[in-house]
């Protein structure tokens, strides 16, 4: 299937062709085309749904139980923050990076 993408697309306010662009928000790469004579710029929609899924992730607070399993303990992650990132990565690492960042807060890092 070929992409809207591939093609040449004219800006709809001065009909000049539009320069395919990345930018980068939030750790999401995002492709766009921007007219250089107005500045108008389009978002890829597949991108700009990927971005607006995360922030509408981002928003939400998920109640989790701590276990204690042998001499440690664990966290369950809700099943939808790992399709998320399974859907992003196409492949994620089992192992993680944990570390205290405050008193009473901890990162859990998948990318090292």
């Amino acid at each position: 299937m070929s992409d809207i993408f591939d093609n040449i697309i004219l800006c709809k306010n001065c009909g000049k062709k539009m320069k395919l662009l990345t930018i980068e928000k939030n750790g999401f790469h995002l492709r766009t085309v921007k007219c250089e004579n107005c500045r108008n710029q389009i978002i890829h929609p597949e991108d700009l749904k990927e971005y607006e899924d995360f922030q509408n992730l981002k928003k939400k607070s998920f109640q989790v139980k701590l276990r204690y399993v042998g001499n440690s303990y664990a966290v369950s992650i809700p099943r939808e923050i790992i399709d998320f990132m399974n859907e992003q990565e196409k492949q994620m690492d089992e192992m993680v990076n944990l570390c205290m960042e405050d008193f009473g807060r901890l990162s859990l890092n998948f990318k090292w």
